[in-house]
């Protein structure tokens, strides 16, 4: 149950900083939006970098778990990384919605919460390191698929799906034909 109100909590505190950014969100709007009074948020969150930290570790977990799930149904960590960032499942779109939260978040106010978004920023990279004899070229990756998802976030247009997958073949060294 605790993790019931905790998740309920974080999603509410999604929905505030996606409605109305970080200056307007306050303990007192996440509870009421939460359901749960303000002692009840407090008991699971102590502050509000506390809980601004906790969403950005939350969006961690299930972006490392998304990646162990690809990897699982034999997509590589690059190609997962270059994906296009919406997609049509709801693992996709809750990852987004969690990372659009965290990044309305980074007011740089906040240094644990600076320092869970970075930690979610580089967490594929050992992955994507060991895919590639070159680290040079393994940053590459991680910077085209960083540009990838931050235009997503921005809600910039998405690319020409086959010249994103032409890209992609490049910087992988894949047959475009497969």
């Amino acid at each position: 149950m605790a993790s019931d109100t905790r998740d309920r909590i974080l999603d509410a505190l999604e929905t505030l900083l996606l409605d109305v950014g970080v200056t307007q969100v306050t303990l007192e709007a996440v509870a009421g939006v939460a359901g749960v009074s303000k002692g009840g948020l407090l008991y699971h969150f102590p502050s509000k970098e506390s809980l601004l930290a906790s969403m950005v570790r939350r969006l961690g977990e299930r972006s490392d778990q998304y990646l162990a799930d690809a990897v699982a149904q034999g997509r590589t960590v690059s190609e997962t990384y270059l994906q296009s960032p919406i997609g049509e499942g709801a693992p996709e779109i809750s990852i987004y919605r969690s990372m659009l939260a965290s990044m309305r978040s980074a007011d740089g106010q906040h240094d644990e919460v600076q320092q869970a978004i970075a930690d979610v920023m580089r967490s594929w990279d050992a992955g994507l390191l060991a895919e590639f004899d070159d680290p040079v070229q393994a940053e590459i990756v991680r910077l085209a698929g960083d540009g990838l998802y931050l235009a997503a976030l921005l809600g910039l247009p998405d690319p020409d799906p086959d010249l994103h997958r032409r890209v992609v073949h490049r910087l992988l060294g894949t047959d475009p034909a497969n």
